[in-house]
């Protein structure tokens, strides 16, 4: 059977670059169409056949202005010649038009439905933010009807966790089947305790791309306000923001993004990773839960799926850093009263379902079963 692949972009390392890489891994001669791809980004298509198109002549920093012109490229990607299309998407790619299309979609293009409101109050775009707001209430009401037809067209939809599955559900009018995103469990699993710092340890921690959606500054406000000591992990526009909102305290420490052999003994030896935004799934929490890290989250959106309350974690009910710091004090409570609260064993345990291999048995057998 003829396989294509088909991706939004390829231009950094993320959560939905790690499910295509586990399609990649299942169908590895199927070629993959993207709109634009930046090796310098992502390394780990190297082996792979990646095709784009006359989006490629875009720098990558221009992506998110592209939608429209995404949409159209995708519209126009006639992939007939394959009997069967695997699109891993949470934009413009459900749009090819295959013979057989099986979509696993993280959500709804976040920008034209459920984050629309967050995206016009801060576009994330700096100087160009009042330019980004303007275009989107311009092409905000074709853009959707655009989408909205595009995603009538892929035969299944799979999808990510419960709260993705009701967005689709609420946006597109399309049923979808969950299977989790791959975590690599396995790796998280086998991080030692007993690492310092050499500051104060590693305390409370996060581990995310700092972009202004993500809510990292709820994090610094929080630990700033009852005195706990945190860890960020990672890069992106709003870390000079986070910098500056930490005033130079010694409670918050900032380290580049680290690879995973590195990361892991960091989040086996933090009290609790906290986790402030609202999002479909979450692959770096579950990552903590493997290495025995109880999660701290905001309870909405894809954590309900995985975060169990007072056993691997506890939720906080907005997003402030006042409910952020009562959810902390709260934990530091738990545990001061029950030392026993929140095992390591069992934080390691809960995380295993997600593991990669039972991504890609249930995902292969799932695609067996809509093509025979």
């Amino acid at each position: 059977m003829k396989i294509a692949i088909v991706c939004d972009w390829l231009t950094n390392v993320g959560g939905a670059e790690r499910v295509l890489l586990a399609i990649h891994e299942m169908y590895p001669d199927a070629p993959i169409y993207t709109s634009k791809y930046n090796k310098k980004g992502i390394g780990w298509f190297k082996d792979a056949d990646v095709r784009t198109g006359w989006l490629q002549i875009f720098p990558t920093g221009l992506r998110r202005f592209l939608g429209p012109l995404r949409q159209r490229y995708f519209r126009k990607l006639d992939l007939s010649e394959y009997d069967l299309v695997i699109s891993v998407t949470g934009a413009e790619a459900k749009a090819v038009k295959a013979k057989k299309h099986i979509c696993y979609c993280h959500v709804p293009t976040q920008y034209y439905w459920q984050m629309y409101d967050e995206y016009i109050r801060n576009p994330g775009f700096g100087i160009f933010d009042p330019l980004a707001r303007l275009g989107l209430r311009l092409f905000i009401k074709p853009q959707r009807k655009k989408d909205y037809a595009a995603a009538q067209d892929p035969d299944e939809f799979v999808t990510i966790s419960e709260y993705a599955a009701e967005q689709i559900k609420k946006y597109y009018g399309r049923e979808s089947t969950i299977i989790h995103p791959p975590v690599n469990v396995k790796k998280f699993s086998t991080a030692s305790k007993g690492f310092s710092t050499g500051k104060t340890g590693v305390g409370f921690i996060t581990t995310s791309r700092q972009v202004t959606w993500k809510r990292l500054d709820l994090c610094v406000e929080a630990c700033l306000e009852i005195g706990s000591h945190l860890t960020i992990i990672g890069e992106g526009p709003e870390h000079k923001k986070l910098v500056e909102l930490a005033a130079g305290s010694p409670l918050i420490s900032f380290y580049p993004r680290m690879d995973q052999d590195e990361l892991k003994t960091y989040l086996a030896n933090a009290d609790a990773y906290l986790f402030p935004s609202l999002e479909p799934f979450g692959i770096a929490p579950v990552e903590a839960l493997a290495a025995g890290c109880p999660v701290i989250a905001y309870g909405k959106g894809g954590a309900l799926d995985y975060v169990k309350p007072n056993e691997n974690g506890i939720f906080f009910e907005s997003q402030t850093p006042e409910s952020l710091a009562y959810a902390i004090k709260k934990f530091k409570d738990l545990k001061s009263e029950n030392p026993k609260a929140f095992n390591y064993k069992k934080i390691q345990k809960s995380a295993e379902k997600f593991d990669e291999r039972f991504f890609k048995e249930k995902l292969k057998r799932f695609i067996d079963e809509k093509i025979k």
